[in-house]
């Protein structure tokens, strides 16, 4: 099974490179977020006639999240099931598919340290773990995927003095995203690549970052260990990042992991 996931920055911008993209590496699974689509726009019959099943949760202009499936899909939730109230945006969204428990996830950005969003990012992801605690056992094949807006370490960021005094490398931060792995979860680039750096998952548009390889890891697939035992492995696919027929492309590069489930 190969389950991928890509922030597309804007489906509706997106969409032929998706599809593109979709026939060539033939996933399985796909979690998107940042679809920027209101429910009744997204494009369920474009990705039937390609063999995928779909969920989006979608509010408009901003966030959205999808999962696409080609090995069924159900029990679908949406946002988090902790016994409190339900966020406003769009943020997550929960599939069973091929009897892999799935969530596509887009956590919040943060803007600056100690701004209000940032501390609704630390009790987002605080939120996470306590629906993963009241919902979920890490003891079954259960797979965390999307734009986590952290990078876990220094080396998944392409210069760390460039992001001193910023979001996405601070310690509360790396310790929300740690307190959410501990719950039994595993990057699972990480555990094939340990010591790799240079493989970066967001490129800013800005002077030619892409191309000069000044990017951050920030996407993520994390699977419990009874995935992670079959994991064969996983790509940072820069070709979905490169521009394609002259239309720009996101600011996310996408990702995929196999596992021989």
């Amino acid at each position: 099974m190969r389950i991928a996931s890509w922030n597309v920055n804007s489906l509706n911008a997106r969409l032929p490179r998706v599809e593109e993209w979709l026939e060539r590496l033939q996933p399985d699974v796909v979690c998107m977020q940042e679809t920027k689509l209101e429910q009744d726009a997204f494009p369920t019959d474009a990705f039937a006639a390609l063999g995928y099943e779909s969920v989006h949760h979608g509010e408009g202009r901003w966030n959205g999240v999808a999962i696409l499936s080609r090995v069924g899909l159900d029990d679908v939730v949406t946002d988090f099931e902790d016994g409190a109230d339900k966020y406003e945006e769009a943020r997550a969204v929960w599939a069973t598919c091929g009897g892999v428990r799935v969530a596509s996830l887009y956590i919040p950005n943060g803007r600056e340290v100690d701004h209000d969003h940032y501390h609704y990012k630390l009790e987002w992801l605080g939120r996470l773990r306590a629906h993963l605690d009241a919902n979920h056992d890490p003891k079954q094949p259960l797979a965390l995927l999307g734009d986590f807006n952290i990078a876990p370490e220094d080396n998944d960021v392409w210069d760390r003095k460039a992001f001193e005094g910023a979001t996405h490398v601070t310690a509360p931060e790396r310790d929300a995203l740690t307190a959410v792995k501990d719950w039994g979860l595993t990057d699972t680039f990480r555990e094939l690549y340990p010591d790799a750096d240079g493989l970066f998952t967001y490129y800013d548009y800005t002077a030619g970052r892409f191309h000069k390889r000044q990017g951050i890891r920030i996407d993520l697939i994390l699977a419990t260990d009874p995935l992670l035992a079959t994991l064969q492995g996983a790509l940072v696919d820069r070709n979905g990042r490169k521009a394609w027929d002259g239309n720009k492309p996101s600011d996310h590069v996408p990702l995929y992991a196999d596992f021989d489930i």
